[in-house]
């Protein structure tokens, strides 16, 4: 299996044309660029979000260019620590354009598969999936580009399903 970097994958929203919408479904994450920010939150120190600079510009001028960036974030409650801090930062993805969501698990429709292994997932203007894939410890190992029909057909359909269900990030209240 072939898998491309964040940076990578990254490097597809300069070229998609209306919609990118990520399916988050751990958590916890393994990130190295979060890894010190994620220590400091934990022992109460302040953070500067420099280390989120490149991602906002980035959501900031995609947005501003009326594309639309959606997320989902199926959580368990009680929160992890990490969806705990990833809450407390989501401010800032909204303030740059993101339009996120919050779904805890226990209230998942009933009987729902998630496609392609499980995975989060990136998609793009209905077309194109970036799978991510991760180690045992939750570090990103990479994602996997596919535009299999059947594939971008049952992500569709799991987006619309829980998007429509799902609680915008400012009725959230964890």
């Amino acid at each position: 299996m072939d898998l491309i970097t964040s940076a990578q994958r990254d490097e597809l929203f300069n070229s998609f044309e209306r919609d990118a919408f990520h399916l988050e479904l751990r958590d916890d994450y393994g990130s190295p660029v979060e890894n010190t920010p994620y220590a400091r939150w934990q022992r109460g120190e302040t953070d500067d979000h420099k280390w989120l600079g490149p991602w906002m510009t980035l959501m900031k001028r995609v947005t501003g260019e009326c594309k639309t960036v959606r997320r989902v974030r199926v959580i368990t409650e009680p929160h992890s620590p990490y969806v705990g801090w990833e809450h407390s930062l989501t401010k800032l993805n909204i303030e740059a354009g993101e339009d996120i969501r919050w779904l805890p698990r226990h209230q998942l429709p009933e009987g729902i598969t998630f496609p392609v292994g499980g995975n989060d997932w990136w998609l793009y203007d209905d077309r194109l999936l970036a799978v991510g894939h991760f180690d045992a410890e939750g570090r990103v190992l990479g994602s996997q580009i596919t535009e299999d029909p059947d594939s971008v057909a049952e992500c569709i359909r799991l987006r619309d399903l829980l998007w429509a269900v799902a609680i915008p990030h400012t009725e959230y209240k964890p």
